[in-house]
């Protein structure tokens, strides 16, 4: 067989050796036995206490359950959350499952329920809080919720239509109001035209060919409303069909009027057309009906319009009384129907959640049993057993479930019990990949190291403060913002990470005390331990003034004593602060990161030693804790040697340990990589900072290049002396060697690629400091700086355009770079040492987490 084809058999070959070949309970490795118990209970095996630290215990469990008690025991389950069934029909189709029917019968019902809330919604109506969720009705109680909201869907439907015929037949009445209006204003402008000598209605349109007006024809006419919108392209038409024969009026009716289909409100205007001939009467009508331009009779004689029109509004002041009680009616049914609406749907949301379950399950073969199998938290047995019971006694029935521990070797799924304050945490490493099963959880240590390192590279006590102070509202008014359920997605991730904020802003306020960093200020809490030794006629003659801080200097400027608690806050206004400062958080970066991983090696030594692991932690760990403690631990003990060893005037005088005998990390470990002697830094200078450096230098070198085919060849000859002892298991070494050596080789690269990684906390650091130092030099300084009596106005503005840009610059775009930028560090710089992430999430049968995901998907 190729090796391409046994590529699947070599990743699963290596995980088996990373966590077992089969799923085993517990550190001491004991196996699933089937227990059956005596009454409805189940004897298990012993289960360790449940932690943050590794994920739960979990049993996959087979359950017999009898059909009359099986909707309560698993209604029980619901309320629990703590079950997760798996489906026994995965063949199946959806539509010939056993209770497929009552699924379908709660969609209608849901569907019933949508439409009286929509229409709830309609009426601005407020629909009360459901409160605490009442439990999930029996199903005998389905019939009388099928039954309310029948009638309810059925007379609010009555009303619907009898509202929207009401609102047709008003429409109809107040567009004739108007058109009879409006025709009569056009009449009466004619005859004033008329008897100022103009042409009349009633004169003929088209004169003979002599030229008398006597004996032609008369002048007919059609009434009518339109859309505002559709007048134009209606009167070019018009225009061009009748060519000109035609004679049109429009008036704009000033109140919109109400579309009883849509709801919407429309603007219309009426139009009168005035045409001589039955041809052009027929081709007008048909360019109204065109147009969906509404007609209506309009008499010729001014008394019949005017008699027309009071009947009009004797019709609409009747209409007006009918449609006040059908809305008054209408609104007391849906008035009623939104005090128990919530209710509603959270019970039939239960009974199809059950139903839904139920179709997992399997039928026996005397139909009177129902079968699942469902993975359980060993913790949580006897909760499940009590809930069990509760179940069967509701029920009714007589005969208690069975619950049986079952032998699998499947792996089961990951559960971490977590709260409002670990559950950020969490669903930071769940988006990486979830912990495989009983694998350590780097969410536990994530809690302390992902806060400090973003509070390394977002040091200023005054931008944590912010950050805080943020998050700390969100925390103080929880209640009341989880209530308002915002649909801003972007609100929705800061307000769920506000514990993972806060804790971000603490630490940054603690690094900012550190760097003694406060909008780019300082704070001089203690005194500064450097002073200047000369006088002030002195200070005038001098751009700048460089202070010694050897004790052995002519003009003494350092005390001798460090300053008590972080930087100094003359390194404030130091013209080398930059370079000061850029050397000091270089060397901690590097420091860090590499405590940090060997901190991650350390957790796969753990992992390991839990799963029996003996060979991951000879061929593995050792080798791996041996080569980056060589090589890169060995340069970070460099820089805390240097920094212990090295003085500015040497250590009580001595010059060989003064600031120019203090030789390079950096080149240091070039050389010894290269197997190079050092160079002296200065003459007279020793090149080495301790005695046998060189010769140390050189066996760290040796043992970590030897450490690489150790964790390359090491492992997979193991393994194949191990598979020898097992005849009939294929093992293609071959296959575990490439693996191998891969692995081997992205460790190797990845420990140098990492180290230097970490530098982004320098990096970054920096670049926080600048910004905030830039905005304070060039806005708020501008402000604080101005004379005269426009001098506040001027304070005023500067002050506000730099918070402004201090939220948003420096607190939200600079604090989401370092949130990604820690990301990064956690999920490749230290999980790739130690964490797989190929477990599944545990995903419970919970009638919390279904109606909460109900509630977002409406939103």
């Amino acid at each position: 067989m190729s090796l391409l084809g046994r590529s699947d058999f070599g990743h699963r070959r290596m995980e088996e050796e990373e966590y077992g070949t089969e799923y085993e309970g517990g550190e001491g490795g004991e196996q699933y036995t089937a227990m059956q118990s005596q009454g409805g209970g189940a004897n298990f095996a012993p289960s360790q206490g449940g932690s943050l630290f590794r994920s739960e215990e979990m049993a996959l469990c087979q359950l017999f359950l009898q059909s009359e008690a099986a909707y309560s025991c698993v209604s029980e389950l619901g309320e629990l959350g703590l079950v997760q069934f798996r489906d026994l029909n995965p063949e199946t189709n959806a539509f010939q499952r056993k209770f497929v029917n009552e699924v379908r019968r709660c969609d209608e019902m849901e569907r019933k329920l949508r439409f009286l809330e929509k229409e709830i919604k309609k009426d601005g109506i407020p629909m009360m809080e459901s409160g605490e969720p009442p439990e999930a009705p029996q199903p005998r109680e389905m019939i009388d919720l099928e039954a309310t909201f029948e009638k309810l869907e059925n007379e609010l439907k009555e009303v619907n239509q009898n509202a929207e015929a009401l609102k047709k037949n008003f429409l109809e009445l107040t567009e004739l109001k108007h058109i009879l209006r409006k025709t009569q204003q056009f009449f009466d402008e004619q005859e004033t035209l008329e008897q100022g000598g103009g042409v009349g209605q009633h004169q003929q349109l088209i004169q003979d060919e002599g030229g008398a007006g006597g004996g032609g024809l008369h002048l007919g006419f059609v009434a009518g409303v339109i859309l505002r919108e559709r007048l134009p392209a209606f009167e070019k038409m018009l225009w061009r069909a009748c060519r000109g024969n035609v004679f049109l009026r429009v008036a704009e009716i000033e109140d919109p009027l109400e579309d009883p289909h849509a709801g919407d409100e429309v603007i219309k205007s009426v139009f009168v057309i005035f045409f001589q001939g039955e041809q052009l009467k027929s081709r007008v009508k048909k360019i109204c009906e065109g147009f969906r331009a509404t007609m209506y009779p309009c008499p010729d004689q001014a008394t019949d319009r005017r008699e027309m029109a009071v009947g009009v509004m004797q019709r609409l002041e009747d209409l007006n009384t009918v449609l006040g009680q059908t809305n008054d009616h209408r609104h007391r049914v849906l008035a009623a129907a939104a005090k128990n609406i919530k209710i509603w749907f959270v019970k039939v949301r239960k009974i199809k959640a059950i139903y839904h379950t139920l179709n997992f399950f399997n039928l026996d073969t005397s139909q009177k049993c129902l079968i699942a199998e469902c993975w359980i938290p060993r913790l949580d047995l006897e909760t499940i057993q009590l809930a069990l019971r509760r179940g069967t006694e509701s029920s009714g029935s007589t005969i208690a479930p069975i619950l049986n521990e079952m032998q699998t070797t499947e792996s089961p799924p990951t559960f971490f019990r977590t709260n409002k304050f670990t559950n950020a945490f969490q669903e930071l490493i769940n988006a990486y990949g979830v912990a495989t099963y009983r694998e350590m959880n780097p969410a536990v240590f994530t809690i302390i190291t992902f806060p400090f390192l973003f509070a390394i590279m977002f040091g200023d006590l005054g931008h944590g403060a912010i950050a805080f102070l943020a998050a700390f509202w969100c925390i103080i008014k929880e209640k009341q913002l989880l209530t308002r359920k915002s649909d801003n997605e972007i609100w929705n991730y800061f307000f769920s990470g506000r514990y993972l904020i806060a804790l971000m802003g603490i630490f940054s306020m603690y690094t900012g005390l550190i760097y003694n960093d406060i909008f780019s200020k300082s704070l001089n809490i203690f005194g500064s331990s450097w002073q200047v030794s000369i006088g002030p006629n002195q200070i005038i003659h001098h751009k700048s003034y460089m202070i010694d801080p050897s004790s052995n200097a002519t003009d003494k400027g350092y005390y001798g004593t460090p300053y008590p608690f972080g930087i100094d806050p003359i390194w404030q206004i130091a013209s080398n602060k930059i370079v000061f400062l850029n050397s000091f958080k270089m060397k901690i970066s590097i420091i860090l990161g590499v405590i940090h991983m060997l901190f991650g090696v350390t957790v796969s030594f753990l992992n390991s030693k839990y799963f029996g692991k003996t060979v991951n932690i000879l061929c593995e760990f050792i080798p791996q804790v041996l080569f980056l403690s060589c090589m890169f631990g060995y340069m970070g003990l460099l820089m805390l040697h240097k920094w212990a060893n090295y003085t500015a005037g040497g250590i009580n005088g001595d010059p060989m340990t003064n600031e120019q005998c203090a030789p390079s990390v950096l080149i240091t470990f070039i050389n010894m990589v290269l197997f190079n002697d050092n160079d002296p830094p200065a003459v007279g200078c020793d090149p080495y900072m301790y005695a046998g450096q060189n010769g140390i230098q050189h066996l760290l070198v040796i043992v970590g290049l030897f450490c690489i085919p150790w964790m390359l060849f090491a492992k997979p000859f193991m393994l194949k002396k191990e598979a020898a002892s097992k005849p009939n298991e294929f093992f293609d070494f071959s296959e575990v060697m490439m693996l191998q050596g891969i692995h081997t080789i992205e460790y190797a690269l990845g420990t140098v690629s990492h180290t230097a990684s970490y530098l982004r906390l320098w990096a970054l650091s920096l670049a926080h400091a600048q910004l905030s130092e830039v905005l304070w030099s060039m806005v708020l300084r501008i402000g604080l700086s101005t004379n005269g009596w426009y001098g506040g106005v001027m304070l005023w503005a500067t002050f506000a355009a730099w918070a402004g840009l201090t939220v948003s610059i420096l607190c939200l775009m600079e604090g989401l770079s370092a949130f990604l930028h820690t990301l990064r560090l956690h999920w490749v710089e230290f999980q790739s040492k130690f964490y797989s992430g190929q477990g599944y999430l545990f995903t419970p049968f919970s009638f919390e987490k279904i109606l909460e995901q109900a509630e977002n998907s409406l939103e």
